[in-house]
């Protein structure tokens, strides 16, 4: 999708609105002819009688605009959000000698043990073999092909498929007893089973041990299941109070975000299921009740949650499942009609616990489909997703989003943009948040509001730009506690810019701002601002009000990991997005007024500037002693600080606690800044160095730069200073008084 749409496309469809009326039948027939136009291989999935029952449900109690936003659905997150699938076609060979040989690499120490569960049906497990061969990456792993006795072509598998290690039961045990079977025989740290009626698609495997390996809370873990013609089968399962279950997404597109984050779930499919192995041997395996098969992989589930365990659905890992091949479709006949005998067994088995946890049937979807039923919920709300390595603000929402998940809150991001820029939209969603994208969201956000709204908790809204699009519909919708950080007042800034230009549009639009910023705080349940300074100004002017002072960052807190050394340190380092007015006029002012002087003493020195999008205007000031680097990694910026000798931060205006300054004093780097740029912070520790933005402030650089005892000194305290402001710990104290986790 592309992040801004063009006039003329809304022009268009401001006249089409008026030709085809929104929620008009004439649309939604419209709508329709488009859907099976697009994907015509989905006619017959369509016209099954349930599909036209929905339809009329839809009709009956949502009308013609109920239908109508379906369709949108459908249409517009089917146009711009597409989950490409990559098949293989079956050989359809008569003898062995049809088939290629394929070689599996072999490892000493597998990782994974890749158990497939076989019957015959010998073009299938070679095309599930192939496609984990295609697409499995360096992952160590081995392959077990569990053989239920076969009279096809799988009886010389060996002879085309090599380095896999084939075990065969002793009579035909059917799928439940043959997965027990073969797993004695793995290696692995991790049993996968992997139905051979599937095409694992690139990248599958790594994605699941992630999970494991960084969670040792989860138990079991499962791919994104796709039907062949590119619908959803399933992210992850909801089992309810009855014991049946549905699979959750079953037949939408895969790409939509709801099925895009990583989630606990009630249960994993068996087609492609990963679970600890330590774990499958003190639970014996798949309950032999189950057999022949059927509700194995719901009861596996609930026995490894009864273990303290969580169950995680894992979207990177995708899977293309011909569903069916393996046992029918019918309910009636063949090991099918297990499903409706082993769902009774499942309920008897786990009824206490369904009781006492599951939703009744159909109920509260919005909480069911990631077991969110009992937990806290919180919707935040920011400009677009944050790009933590490029700006403080971001950076800021970025580690509170990770508090808030840490304090065991189902997180959802709803990005103004709707965008999924990358790679930051994927962090999130591995995460565990879902991240609203795309242009049904863009279209209908406040509908989505009007509907989902009640469910949450608390909602933190970012930014006056953006809380004030949001923040009425939200108090007409949700019960939930409002919490509104501006990051800054904006109209301080923009009236401090004023005071120094004199340009009156700086000062009108900071009058705007202030109407729009006290508009918000009046409707705010909670205010957060960062830094004393603006703590105390909104105190005064709303007394009343529960205003909360945050820290800008959270860190970890500081040890003596490292001796503190000038040794090596020359130079002057500034860092500042360009995206920020206060930071191009800081640049401006330091390179004609204040660094021409410095060379004057110091010849040799050379002030690197990092950031990213600088104007033309700053650009032209590079030179042999002014270096921009763009923007850098967050390891290359570890390494700038830890070399240079000073950091300078030389702000004339600007408001709120500057982050540039909290990040060069928790990377232990000598600073020196201007009152603007020390506002809000600490002096207690005299962890920096401060002088006025005007002729001194090139002196005190030049007294700073060679006194190695006073920058010792300051390098000393940021220590202190940080943990004593800038830590989780600080911030839960102040987050604590409001939320409830």
């Amino acid at each position: 999708m592309d992040e801004n749409q063009p006039k003329e496309i809304n022009t268009w469809k401001k006249i089409a609105a008026r030709i085809i009326p929104y929620n008009s039948k004439l649309r939604v027939f419209i709508k329709m002819g488009l859907q099976l136009f697009h994907y015509p291989n989905q006619i017959i999935y369509y016209m099954r009688p349930q599909k036209i029952m929905r339809l009329f449900f839809y009709l009956r109690h949502d009308g013609i605009k109920g239908v109508s936003r379906i369709l949108d659905e459908r249409l517009l997150m089917g146009a711009d959000l597409k989950l490409k699938v990559h098949i293989q076609p079956d050989i359809k060979g008569k003898a062995i000698s049809d088939y290629a040989v394929l070689k599996f690499p072999q490892f000493e120490e597998p990782v994974v043990s890749i158990i497939i569960p076989v019957y015959n049906q010998f073009s299938f497990t070679y095309s599930c073999l192939r496609a984990v061969l295609n697409n499995s990456g360096a992952m160590p792993y081995e392959i077990i092909v569990a053989d239920d006795c076969s009279t096809d072509l799988t009886v010389q598998i060996k002879s085309v498929v090599k380095n896999v290690i084939v075990t065969k039961t002793p009579h035909n045990s059917l799928f439940l007893r043959n997965c027990n079977y073969a797993a004695q025989y793995s290696r692995g740290k991790y049993l996968l089973f992997l139905n051979n009626d599937t095409q694992v698609q690139a990248g599958w495997l790594a994605p699941l041990v992630d999970i494991l390996e960084r969670n040792p809370s989860v138990g079991i873990t499962g791919s994104r299941l796709v039907y062949p013609d590119g619908r959803l089968q399933e992210a992850g399962g909801i089992v309810w109070k009855d014991g049946s279950a549905w699979n959750y997404g079953n037949g939408n597109n895969p790409a939509l975000p709801e099925y895009n984050y990583v989630k606990e779930v009630d249960y994993i499919s068996g087609a492609s299921l990963m679970i600890r192995k330590n774990i499958w041997e003190e639970l014996g395996g798949f309950d032999v009740r189950f057999s022949p098969a059927y509700c194995e992989d719901s009861d596996l589930a609930f026995s490894v949650r009864r273990a303290g365990y969580s169950v995680v659905y894992q979207p990177l890992s995708v899977v293309v499942h011909f569903e069916g091949i393996s046992n029918g479709t019918d309910l009636k006949e063949g090991t099918k009609s297990y499903q409706v005998i082993n769902q009774k067994k499942f309920y008897e088995k786990w009824k206490n616990q369904l009781q006492k946890e599951q939703l009744s049937n159909g109920e509260n979807v919005f909480s069911a489909r990631d077991r969110s039923q009992a937990k806290k919920k919180i919707l935040i709300i920011d400009h677009r997703v944050p790009w933590y390595d490029k700006d403080a603000g971001a950076r800021n929402v970025f580690m509170y989003t990770k508090i808030f998940l840490d304090l065991g809150f189902r997180v959802t991001f709803m990005p103004d943009n709707y965008f999924p820029h990358q790679p930051y939209t994927s962090v999130l969603e591995q995460m565990g948040i879902e991240v609203l994208y795309g242009n049904y969201y863009f279209k209908y956000w406040d509908e989505w509001l009007k509907d989902n709204a009640k469910y949450f908790d608390y909602i933190y809204l970012n930014r006056p730009h953006i809380a004030i699009k949001y923040i009425d519909i939200l108090k007409e919708y949700t019960k939930g506690k409002i919490i509104y950080f501006g990051h800054d007042l904006h109209y301080l800034r923009e009236l401090r810019e004023y005071e120094i230009n004199g340009d009156k549009t700086q000062l009108e639009s900071s009058q705007k701002w202030k109407k729009i910023e006290f508009d918000l705080i009046n409707k705010a349940d909670v205010v957060y601002v960062v830094g004393s300074y603006e703590f105390e100004v909104l105190k005064e002017q709303f007394p009343k009000k529960i205003i909360r002072n945050i820290p800008i960052f959270t860190y970890d807190p500081l040890t003596e990991t490292r001796p503190l050394s000038l040794i090596g340190r020359k130079d002057l380092l500034f860092v500042g997005g360009f995206g920020h007015p206060p930071n191009i006029d800081a640049v401006s002012w330091f390179a004609s007024s204040v660094f021409p002087k410095v060379l004057e003493k110091k010849p040799d020195i050379i002030w690197y500037i990092v950031g990213s999008d600088p104007p033309e205007k700053i650009q032209a000031l590079q030179n042999d002693h002014i270096i921009f680097t763009g923007f850098v990694s967050d390891d290359e910026l570890k390494e700038l600080y830890r070399n240079c000798r000073l950091v300078v931060v030389p702000l004339r205006f600007g408001a709120g606690v500057k982050g540039k300054v909290v990040e060069s004093i928790y990377y232990q780097c000598p600073t020196l800044t201007t009152p603007i740029g020390a506002e809000g912070l600490s002096l207690e520790e005299k962890a920096f160095a401060v002088s006025e933005p005007d002729n001194s402030f090139a002196d005190k650089i030049i007294e700073l730069y060679d006194d190695d005892e006073k920058l010792m000194e300051l390098m000393r305290q940021c220590k202190t200073f940080i943990n004593n402001n800038f830590t989780k710990e600080r911030a839960l104290e102040v987050v604590l008084k409001d939320i409830i986790s």
